[in-house]
């Protein structure tokens, strides 16, 4: 009769091994997930509030008052961004009738170019296959500085404005 010896420290190995190929395989199932959740996704990145002001001066001192910084803009054109840690608001004086929530893709929330972004182009086709009618828009050129207009069920106003 053969007989076999099989060691108790053998058998721990067998196990341990058996549980780093299992990890290991989850490990390479869930990281599929996610790339393919994130070739899904469509960023819209970078978001900010502009709000219709009456007096951009008054508007600017009030909101530098409670911390914000002005960070670009040109006040003499009736526009200004502010800024005061990761929060980004925009005072825009006769440009708007109401305040419109803005995304800038291509850009962090610093406003530094990303280097990989949904384009504006992409969203605004995605969004249109979806049937979300634009209000207005200025899609030019292949790449590079565009925005659209949406409004939300509510009637507010959503501005898409890349830069870069």
């Amino acid at each position: 009769m053969l007989r076999v010896v099989i060691s108790k420290s053998w058998i721990q190995r067998r196990v341990i091994l058996f549980r780093i190929k299992k990890t290991m395989v989850k490990y390479k199932k869930n990281q599929l997930i996610n790339n393919i959740q994130k070739e899904n996704i469509m960023e819209l990145c970078a978001y900010s509030i502009s709000l219709t002001v009456k007096d951009i001066d008054k508007s600017r001192i009030f909101y530098e008052k409670i911390g914000f910084d002005k960070r670009g803009g040109d006040q003499s054109q009736n526009w200004l961004i502010m800024r005061c840690g990761d929060t980004t608001i925009g005072l825009n004086q006769e440009m708007f009738e109401n305040n419109i929530i803005t995304f800038n893709p291509g850009w962090d929330q610093q406003c530094n170019k990303l280097e990989s972004f949904t384009d504006i182009r992409e969203l605004h086709k995605t969004f249109k296959s979806k049937g979300i009618e634009m209000i207005s828009e200025s899609i030019e050129n292949e790449k590079g500085p565009s925005s659209f207009l949406l409004l939300d069920p509510d009637g507010n106003s959503i501005l898409i404005d890349q830069h870069v």
